[in-house]
């Protein structure tokens, strides 16, 4: 059965995806730049449509309180790698360390929100609303992605 934690997985995977053939490219290969761009979509679509789907809900909760504050942050400490990156753009020597450190904020957080986020949500979360949040998520994502890339 389809559910909110398989419709983030669905992103996660893009975004490992992403940051690998990030950093298999040279910094001056032109699709290093649009790998990036492709990147920063997502990572934005999803942080923005998983805060008002997932992190939301779990804020209510006492239980969830302090990982939903955690994982805002981290979603924070990316969107700052990002920038970044983005200023590093026709600096080989910068992009290469600040593409790594982008990888790996976002392997960590999707890490640790695999393991241990989606199980405490998984105790605040009804079976219904996990079903229920997962279509909204994707149409809000997909909303999102042509936001952030216009």
């Amino acid at each position: 059965m389809d559910n909110i934690y398989e419709a983030l997985r669905e992103s996660h995977e893009l975004q490992r995806k992403l940051c690998r053939r990030l950093l298999r490219t040279a910094p001056d290969n032109p699709l290093a730049w649009s790998l990036f761009q492709e990147l920063r979509v997502e990572l934005a679509a999803h942080a923005a449509a998983e805060e008002r789907f997932l992190y939301a809900q779990i804020l209510f909760d006492d239980m969830g309180l302090k990982s939903s504050r955690h994982a805002l942050a981290e979603h924070h400490e990316i969107d700052e790698c990002v920038e970044d990156l983005a200023r590093a753009r026709h600096d080989p020597a910068q992009w290469k360390p600040l593409a790594r450190k982008l990888s790996h904020e976002v392997h960590h957080h999707l890490r640790e929100e695999e393991r241990k986020f989606f199980q405490l949500s998984g105790k605040i979360l009804s079976d219904r609303q996990k079903a229920s949040l997962a279509p909204r998520y994707r149409q809000d994502a997909r909303r999102m992605r042509q936001v952030v890339a216009a």
